[in-house]
C-alpha cells in the first residue's frame, strides 16, 4: 500500500487541524510532530517548529549505541554488562542500580551506562562520528566551564539536534545509509522494543530534559520530551518524530508522555491518507 500524493495532502491538512488542539495540549504544547515516508522521503505531516534544535536527551542513546557497535564497545544485545556504582546516576531508580547490558540501557534508558560509552570513545571520536552521521550540531563540549561534555552534553548542554534532522537520521539508520556498517546497524535497530499502536508495528526511543533556570537550577515544569522512532505495516515504514515542552511539572517522564500521546494518534493520522 501507497499513499497518493493528493488525498493525503487534502487528508491530511484537514486532519491536523481537527487534531491540534489536542495535540497541543496545555500541559506540554507539541513543538513540532513530523511524519516522513522512509522510502521516499515525502514529508507525510509536518506540525510546528521542526527546524530549531534541542538538546536530544535520551534519544542520543541510539547513535551512540551505533558508534558503540561500530567501535567495538559493544558486542550484542547482552554484552558488555557493566555494574553501578556509588556516585553514578540513580535517579532512574532499582533499574538503574543493577548490573546493566546494551539491552537493558536502551530498554531502561540508563545515564551512567552512556556515560562509560562516552569516556570510553572521548570527546574527539564522538564528533567525529556525530559529524559522519549528519547528528546535530556534533558538540560534546559540555556546560560552559564545567568540563563535563562526556558526562551530560546531550542532556540540557551542548549537543543539539532539530526533529528534521532526527527524522533524517533514523531514516538513513533504517535504510541503512549510514557508513557505520549493516552489523552495527542491525545490532543497534534491534535494542529498540515494537510497539503496537492500531496495526503499526512501531520502535523508537523516549527522551526527557530540563532547561535550566538563571539560577542554575533544573527548571523541572518545562520538560521537553522527545519520542524518535519508526513505524512499520505492509511494507511501508514511517519516520516518527515529536518533540513537546511542558508547562506544569508532572510525575510522568515527559519522553514517555510524548510516546504515548503521539502513539495514541498515530493510527488516525496515517489512516486519513489512506
Amino acid at each position: 500500500m501507497m499513499f497518493r500524493s493528493r488525498p493525503l495532502w487534502r487528508g491530511l491538512v484537514c486532519l491536523a487541524l481537527s487534531l491540534w488542539p489536542a495535540m497541543a495540549r496545555a500541559d506540554a504544547p507539541a513543538i513540532c510532530t513530523l511524519i516522513t515516508d522512509i522510502d521516499t522521503g515525502t514529508t507525510l505531516l509536518e506540525q510546528g517548529d521542526c527546524d530549531s534544535r534541542a538538546t536530544p536527551a535520551s534519544t542520543f542513546k541510539v547513535p551512540l549505541a551505533l558508534i558503540g557497535y561500530a567501535e567495538g564497545l559493544l558486542t550484542d544485545a547482552d554484552t558488555p554488562v557493566m555494574r553501578w556504582r556509588e556516585g553514578d546516576p540513580d535517579w532512574g531508580g532499582a533499574a538503574w542500580r543493577r548490573d546493566t547490558g546494551p539491552a537493558e540501557w536502551m530498554r531502561h534508558s540508563v545515564v551512567w551506562y552512556s556515560q562509560r560509552l562516552a569516556h570510553d570513545l572521548g570527546a574527539r571520536r564522538l564528533t567525529e562520528h556525530a559529524r559522519a552521521l549528519g547528528y546535530g550540531n556534533a558538540d560534546f563540549s559540555g556546560d560552559p566551564g564545567q568540563n563535563n561534555g562526556l558526562d551530560r552534553a546531550w542532556i540540557s548542554s551542548s549537543l543539539r539536534i532539530s526533529p528534521r534532522e532526527q527524522a533524517r537520521f533514523m531514516t538513513r539508520l533504517v535504510t541503512g545509509a549510514l557508513p557505520h556498517g549493516p552489523d552495527a546497524i542491525g545490532k543497534t535497530l534491534a535494542l529498540l522494543d515494537p510497539i503496537m499502536a492500531g496495526g503499526w508495528t512501531v520502535r523508537g526511543k523516549t527522551g526527557s530534559a530540563y532547561p535550566r533556570r538563571a539560577d542554575g537550577r533544573f527548571d523541572y515544569a518545562r520538560g521537553w520530551g522527545w519520542f524518535v522512532g519508526w513505524a512499520e505495516r505492509d511494507g511501508q515504514r514511517l519516520a516518527l518524530v515529536r518533540l513537546t515542552q511542558a508547562t506544569q511539572r508532572s510525575k510522568t517522564p515527559r519522553g514517555i508522555a510524548t510516546r504515548d500521546g503521539l502513539l495514541a494518534e498515530i493510527p488516525a493520522l496515517i489512516d486519513a491518507a489512506r
